[in-house]
């Protein structure tokens, strides 16, 4: 290889690299914002539906009205349910975002025999006999 094209291609291992990891914080911080939001909403709305339930209003007043007297369950449930239905529609994709870049990058580098890590750093491919004897 000549001097310029392993410069180009340090150039571009060290841009992969810096790219796959700035995607790396803001992974977990959603991991572990969406974790602790769904565990804490789905603790508070099996707490609070039991006192839902067991209050005995609830079986007297409309459901509209239990709600309003029950605040703790009615926002515990909204929460939930709008998570349910974010990672429904696709929030889990922003988890993935270092996979995503590394697979596309991988799928292009093969048409050059090579390939990279989970990181970023590249990988060269041994060269393949293609003799027909």
């Amino acid at each position: 290889m000549e001097p310029s094209a392993c410069e180009d291609l340090k150039a571009f291992e060290r841009r992969l690299t810096e790219v796959v990891s700035s995607y790396r914080p803001s992974t977990i911080r959603w991991r572990t914002y969406f974790s602790v939001v769904l565990s804490v909403m789905s603790v508070c709305t099996a707490v609070s539906a039991w006192y839902w339930l067991r209050d005995p209003r609830t079986t007297v007043v409309p459901l509209t009205e239990s709600l309003w007297i029950h605040p703790i369950f009615t926002v515990a449930t909204i929460t939930l349910t709008v998570s349910v239905v974010l990672f429904i529609f696709g929030i889990q994709k922003l988890v993935v975002a270092p996979q995503i870049i590394t697979s596309r990058t991988r799928t292009v580098l093969n048409d050059f025999n090579m390939s990279c890590d989970d990181t970023g750093k590249l990988i060269l491919k041994p060269r393949q006999n293609n003799n027909c004897t």
